[in-house]
């Protein structure tokens, strides 16, 4: 169970990373503060349920698992751009590789809690 948390928070950071890629050197904004707070606003949703998935907290996955839809839809938006073709693949590829290894996680979790509070009981 903890590789899947691990290869989950991979491919958050690789998100992060990939969306910092785009914003901060492929196409960036006019000036440094609009690429700064663009780059907030579309890296939060992954950054919020972060502190709960480093613990493995179930919700806080399930949320992960919900916001890798997001970056899957831009990337399909994207990926018809010539010079975004193989950051959108990246994109992509993460983003599937998110939504996959966490809702693994979430499941082999309640499995788990399920098969330990039946031997409680």
């Amino acid at each position: 169970m903890r590789g899947w948390l691990f290869l989950s928070l991979v491919c958050a950071g690789s998100l992060l990373a990939a969306t910092g890629l785009r914003q901060f050197f492929i196409e960036p904004l006019a000036t440094a503060s609009s690429n700064g707070i663009w780059f907030l606003i579309q890296v939060l949703p992954l950054l919020l349920p972060m502190p709960g998935a480093l613990k493995g907290d179930l919700r806080s996955m399930f949320v992960l698992c919900l916001v890798s839809s997001l970056y899957f839809i831009h990337a399909v938006l994207v990926i018809t751009d010539d010079h975004m073709f193989l950051v959108s693949s990246v994109e992509m590829f993460f983003s599937v590789g998110l939504g996959i290894s966490a809702a693994i996680f979430v499941r082999k979790r309640r499995e788990l809690d399920a098969s330990s509070s039946e031997q409680t009981d």
